[in-house]
């Protein structure tokens, strides 16, 4: 076992050719937003390039580029370590995340067709049952899935690239809680589907904004429990 929590053969080498830089970066970054790469831990740059199969150079560069981006703390003396989230970044991450999802669930009532609904359905058949398994990994990308479908069928090129923006650090936070969250979760997403099939604007943006605040709390619970 690795000192920074990874078990050999858990991320699979990266293939070359390609932007090396760009690609360790964008593994580093899905281990820290999965929490497999837990908030607070140290990295260290010889074990994560030996387990990514490549150089200290491209980690090095990878860990400058999350810390400027706020994943990853550089301190002086001691090194690299994921970044621990304060209760007012995340509360303010999570507010601006309800504010775009409800105005996305308000556009998709208003134009969403009987197979948008379809797909909708499927998203919502596989997160019960990943919930059934107690699959947390597939809950947490499928609830992404479902979120970003919801946001595509908003037809807001803008609004979609600014949800774009804030959806890995969402996943970040709805990780620790989507166990917590569970099933109920999957519930409000249900009759979100029924508010937009049924075309209910004024609806779909209240049961969104009220289910994002239900996810909103929760993190907030954990953290001081």
């Amino acid at each position: 076992m690795l000192s920074t929590g990874l078990p050999q053969g858990a991320v699979p080498k990266l293939e070359r050719p390609g932007p090396l830089r760009d690609r360790v970066y964008e593994a580093l970054l899905e281990l820290i937003t999965t929490r497999a790469l837990q908030p607070g831990q140290h990295l260290v740059e010889s074990e994560l390039a030996n387990h990514l199969g490549v150089s200290r150079q491209p980690v090095r560069e990878a860990l400058q580029r999350l810390n400027t981006e706020g994943w990853v703390d550089l301190r002086p003396a001691q090194g690299a370590f994921v970044h621990e989230p304060t209760e007012e970044e995340a509360d303010q991450l999570l507010t601006v995340r309800t504010l775009l999802e409800a105005e996305a669930a308000r556009l998709a009532a208003a134009q969403a067709k009987t197979y948008d609904i379809d797909a909708l359905d499927e998203i919502l058949a596989l997160g019960l049952q990943a919930v059934a398994d107690d699959d947390v990994d597939a809950a947490v990308a499928l609830n992404a899935r479902f979120h970003a479908k919801i946001m595509e069928l908003a037809g807001n090129a803008v609004l979609a690239e600014l949800a774009a923006q804030v959806d890995r650090r969402v996943r970040w936070y709805y990780t620790p809680v989507a166990r917590q969250r569970g099933e109920q979760s999957w519930i409000e997403h249900r009759d979100l589907i029924t508010a937009i099939l049924n075309r209910d604007e004024q609806l779909a943006t209240r049961l969104m904004r009220e289910h994002t605040e239900h996810t909103r709390r929760s993190y907030h619970a954990r953290a001081k429990s």
